[in-house]
């Protein structure tokens, strides 16, 4: 079983716990960031989420007794963050201006299959698991069974849409890139300094690039609605503070295959979601869905490097 960077044993509740932060509130972010960026400029936003939640957490780290990292550590940390928050996240955020929610979620639904293609380090363990192959496999096959009779997959007549497509699957490349390379190259941090530096990192990126592509102009503070607010406030806590890190946690102690699995359950959630907020019907080959994509999760979970 993998140890965490201390050396300990995790503890199964604290696995547990982990899983359901990435797997039921990053669901929930989709909706969020689609409500948050009806009244801020994607980059923007996606900046003021990642520098707000990187200060409060290097600030809470601080105060816990933790060590600045050395500047040749800040500098790798904040790689990874550029590589995963700014160009995987910040990417979700800027497309969802053009596609809905069911199409973004089934493109990040790739992860786990990028995964596996550049984890090198695990190539033979995973290619020869029949377990995580065949979970890989049925979970997308679910997620595309999914959103199979949603007008979402609707590429007709407008390039920004087919733009979007292709800025969203970049994205998660550079996602899974970035978390191949956090996990596997040597940064003297702790989680919380490492999430921190990563999410201010990625801040700076994503109001440097909005300021760039004039998105101040867009922005009237004083048209800001509560509801954008109070989403941003959420993607802040949920999204950032606990959401990202119980996942670069779980990145130490958990096989990049086996955590990349939360891209298939985030969609479900989304689902139910926009019928509890949106009041998006749900119907019978949605449900079957969720049956296929949590058999898929569950075959993955039973491969050796979950155990």
């Amino acid at each position: 079983m993998p140890t965490d960077h201390k050396g300990k044993q995790p503890s199964k509740a604290m696995i547990i716990a982990a899983f359901a932060a990435i797997y039921i509130i990053w669901g929930s972010t989709y909706i969020a960031i689609m409500i948050a960026i009806e009244d801020i400029p994607p980059l923007m936003m996606a900046g003021a989420r990642f520098l707000t939640a990187g200060l409060i957490l290097y600030g809470v780290s601080r105060i816990r007794g933790e060590h600045t990292p050395a500047p040749h550590a800040i500098a790798r940390i904040s790689l990874s963050g550029v590589l995963m928050l700014f160009f995987g996240t910040g990417s979700l955020a800027w497309v969802e201006q053009y596609i809905t929610t069911g199409l973004a979620a089934i493109i990040v639904a790739t992860v786990p299959l990028w995964f596996v293609l550049f984890d090198k380090r695990n190539w033979k363990s995973n290619f020869s698991s029949k377990w995580i192959m065949g979970g890989l496999l049925v979970g997308f096959a679910g997620v595309m069974l999914l959103f199979a009779d949603k007008k979402s997959i609707d590429f007709s007549g407008d390039k920004m849409i087919v733009l979007s497509f292709f800025v969203l699957v970049i994205g998660t490349i550079f996602w899974s890139i970035g978390s191949l390379y956090s996990k596997y190259t040597p940064m003297a941090a702790s989680t919380g300094m490492k999430a921190s530096f990563q999410m201010m990192a990625a801040g700076l990126a994503s109001l440097i690039l909005g300021l760039a592509m004039g998105e101040h102009h867009r922005l009237d503070i004083n048209a800001v609605s509560t509801n954008s607010i109070l989403a941003l406030i959420y993607l802040v806590t949920f999204g950032s503070l606990i959401g990202y890190m119980a996942y670069v946690w779980l990145l130490s102690v958990r096989s990049p295959a086996i955590v990349g699995t939360y891209a298939y359950v985030n969609p479900v959630v989304a689902v139910f979601l926009g019928s509890l907020i949106l009041h998006e019907p749900i119907n019978p080959k949605q449900l079957l869905a969720l049956g296929v994509i949590l058999l898929g999760v569950i075959l993955v979970s039973f491969s050796k490097k979950a155990n």
